[in-house]
């Protein structure tokens, strides 16, 4: 009879090589937490990760700033294609990730031109404000704002826009799906053809085996995504701030994606699961063995570009069946 197997392997989660590197060095490096240096440092150390361990941008026919007019001001905005012009089609929202106080158009700069380049369609990258500094609703509110002005074919683009798929990471992937639900209530001007977000918080993800699991040692932590909380000082009953708290019908076709060693991996399997109990269209990837944010890490992380592809494809490959 063979022996058992060792329990004590059998629970110790799958790590790819180049996750394992990168949170060694990280460890070795020991910087300070985000929640001990205050937002600015923060915000500054992302751009700085990003600079070290994201891809290069692709190279795009067309990269501008622009400004769209929100509910506090005009909101920085930034335009992608890779052709110089085309007919008219569907473009892309994408809401960065940060926890709501972290992120801007530079850290999500290459991952845009990737968006673009790889579905062929307009993308659109908002920099919504951001807490402590603007606290909750500002950030939903831009975002929605965005959209309805993408989904208006403003001047300013040079595009007919047929249809939305809104995208975005972590903060910005609850800021999609919360920007999706707006537009079902109250339609803009051209409908929301997809939904995608990545890792998102759809809920309440200390309540989940992955917060317990993953919350130290794995980039994302308890801490900081406390923090993060924190600062955004959202109302913990509107599902404006968690939109499983609402109502997830009729939604969109959706594209979701969660990581395997994410804190936040099981709120995002939880929505995933709302989808199919709904009867939406999901196309649901988990990434095994990676962490929170590789998205923007491929640099650092070179096995995560694999599964970013993957999921712009499942992207493209839904638009398609609604175009």
């Amino acid at each position: 009879m063979a022996d058992a197997p060792n329990s004590q392997a059998s629970t110790e989660p799958f790590v790819r090589a180049d996750v394992r590197g990168l949170l060694d060095m990280l460890k070795a490096m020991n910087r300070p937490p985000a929640e001990e240096v205050g937002a600015q440092a923060a915000r500054e150390a992302m751009r700085a990760m990003a600079q070290i361990g994201e891809a290069a941008p692709r190279e795009l026919a067309v990269i501008k700033d622009v400004a769209c007019p929100g509910p506090a001001g005009d909101i920085p905005c930034r335009f992608y294609d890779a052709r110089e012009s085309r007919e008219a089609g569907p473009a892309v929202l994408f809401l960065h990730g940060g926890g709501f106080v972290l992120g801007d158009l530079e850290v999500y700069h290459a991952l845009c031109t990737e968006f673009a380049a790889r579905l062929d369609l307009p993308v659109l990258s908002v920099d919504y404000r951001l807490a402590p500094e603007n606290p909750f609703p500002a950030a939903p509110d831009d975002c929605e704002a965005a959209a309805r002005w993408l989904a208006s074919s403003p001047a300013e683009l040079g595009r007919e826009i047929t249809g939305l798929v809104i995208s975005g990471d972590s903060a910005g992937g609850n800021l999609t799906i919360v920007t999706t639900n707006a537009l079902r209530d109250e339609p803009a001007d051209v409908p929301v053809l997809v939904q995608a977000p990545i890792y998102p918080v759809a809920d309440e993800a200390g309540q989940y085996d992955s917060y317990r699991q993953f919350k130290d040692g794995y980039f994302l932590t308890g801490d900081t995504m406390a923090w993060f909380t924190k600062s955004y000082a959202a109302d913990p009953q509107s599902p404006r701030n968690l939109p499983l708290l609402g109502d997830c019908s009729n939604a969109p076709a959706t594209v979701l994606c969660t990581a395997g060693l994410d804190p936040l991996r099981d709120s995002g399997r939880n929505y995933a699961a709302c989808m199919v109990k709904q009867g939406t269209e999901i196309t649901y990837l988990e990434f095994p063995g990676i962490i929170h944010g590789f998205f923007t890490m491929r640099k650092a992380i070179p096995s995560g570009q694999a599964d970013v592809e993957a999921f712009i494809d499942a992207v493209g490959a839904a638009v398609g069946r609604r175009t």
